[in-house]
């Protein structure tokens, strides 16, 4: 490790934290927002209380473009789940133009200054994690816990840099199509670790299933596997929520998105740069270049879906592009591939690829006369594997052609997966 990695980082920090006059536009904003909500509640007798959330309110935020801030309106016990979102809507009549995003309880955003969205999420008002419906009725423990635990000014700008790092490494979300680590999962993590270099290094190492109770709610890890439910266990690391001991922070968390971050560890330890703390847009001429170079075929897709923006349009959209590179992989070697989503309802996929000289076609079992039969008929070298028949056909379909005629053929599939457009850029 170089011996500057220090002033690196403190470089970096100036790079990441917003400025003062962009902290104190936020502000006003926010205190302008919460006073029209407050009236809003009082003049529609609306029994709730309001707290700001997420990184604004644990000061850990970074520069983004544009920012969002979390505003969450704690309503009483008394109020059904099912109505909490409408009773939202209520109170945000008139006040800006707001856009309801579907969810497990729909919340909404809302643009109340240039840069600025504030997302407004109704939860309830809980005195025990047991009683919560729904992941963000925790909220106000977790706001409450990371500011309690988290007052210096150092381990702040730890946090940041973690997140900056790991959203400049597609590994900062827990939403479907990221699959990542949580705002409140690497605030955790910095505070387990003590720093961001620690944070890095210790999870560059990670081989096995790792848990971490900070607050050793359980008495070992066995007892916490045992605890937990089994759906909440499928996370490569599992983060025991301090506020909450049947929780873990870090369900979200793919193999795939740990294993892609390690690596961005690994190679950032071993060659410190600000550029790990910068998001690199996929460079898709460079990629087509590189390919040619080395003989492959290159394509990039833009699909497009009509689900709403966010974490739906997202999770269609990559579960569409993974299904589309498994159809490749029956005709094509992929040596490289790539999806990049940026919000919106649409996301781009890229793909080099090598052509199989051969393809292999399924046929029947041995016992279906039949259609045993139809097959020997129709290829001229068959052989049999576990009872079923096989052969093999040559592969003369350049990847283009083969995108447009997968098209035709399965205009229904694409539909049934919410996928209205898909066309080579």
């Amino acid at each position: 490790m170089p011996k500057n990695i220090n002033a690196l980082l403190k470089e970096v920090l100036t790079e990441i934290k917003p400025s003062e006059k962009e902290m104190k536009g936020m502000e006003n904003s926010t205190l302008a927002l919460l006073k029209k909500i407050k009236g809003n509640m009082q003049g529609k007798k609306i029994n709730a209380d309001i707290f700001v959330g997420g990184s604004a309110a644990k000061a850990t935020m970074i520069k983004k473009d544009p920012y969002d801030i979390d505003i969450f309106i704690r309503f009483d016990k008394k109020y059904k789940n099912e109505i909490l979102s409408d009773l939202t809507e209520k109170i945000l009549r008139g006040i800006g133009r707001n856009v309801r995003i579907h969810g497990s309880r729909d919340y909404f955003k809302i643009k109340f200054r240039e840069k600025v969205f504030f997302e407004i999420v109704p939860v309830k008002r809980i005195q025990n994690p047991r009683e919560a419906e729904n992941v963000t009725d925790l909220s106000y423990s977790h706001v409450n816990y990371i500011k309690k635990k988290i007052k210096s000014e150092k381990l702040l700008d730890e946090i940041r840099l973690a997140k900056a790092f790991c959203y400049a490494n597609n590994a900062y979300g827990a939403e479907s199509y990221v699959r990542g680590f949580s705002g409140y999962g690497l605030e955790l993590l910095v505070y387990h670790y003590g720093s961001f270099l620690k944070f890095v290094r210790e999870i560059a190492k990670i081989k096995e299933k790792t848990v971490i109770d900070i607050e050793k709610h359980h008495k070992n890890k066995d007892r916490i596997l045992m605890d937990l439910n089994e759906a909440k266990l499928q996370s490569p690391i599992i983060l025991v929520d301090p506020t909450y001991k049947q929780r873990n922070v870090l369900a979200a968390l793919s193999a795939e998105t740990l294993e892609n971050f390690q690596k961005a560890c690994r190679l950032f330890l071993q060659n410190p740069k600000i550029s790990f703390f910068k998001q690199r847009p996929i460079n898709t001429e460079k990629l087509r270049a590189d390919s040619k170079n080395k003989g492959y075929d290159f394509i990039v897709l833009k699909i497009t879906t009509n689900k709403q923006e966010g974490d739906v349009a997202g999770s269609k959209l990559l579960k569409f592009y993974r299904h589309i590179r498994e159809e490749l992989e029956k005709f094509y070697d992929i040596k490289e591939n790539g999806f990049e989503y940026k919000n919106g309802k649409s996301a781009q996929g890229f793909f080099a690829v090598k052509r199989k000289p051969l393809i292999l076609v399924i046929g029947p079992m041995v016992n279906d006369i039949k259609n045993t039969n139809r097959f020997k008929s129709a290829h001229k070298s068959v052989f049999i594997k576990n009872n079923r028949l096989y052969s093999k056909k040559a592969n003369s379909l350049p990847i283009k052609s083969f995108i447009e005629f997968w098209k035709k053929k399965n205009r229904k599939r694409m539909k049934d997966m919410s996928i209205i457009k898909m066309e080579l850029v």
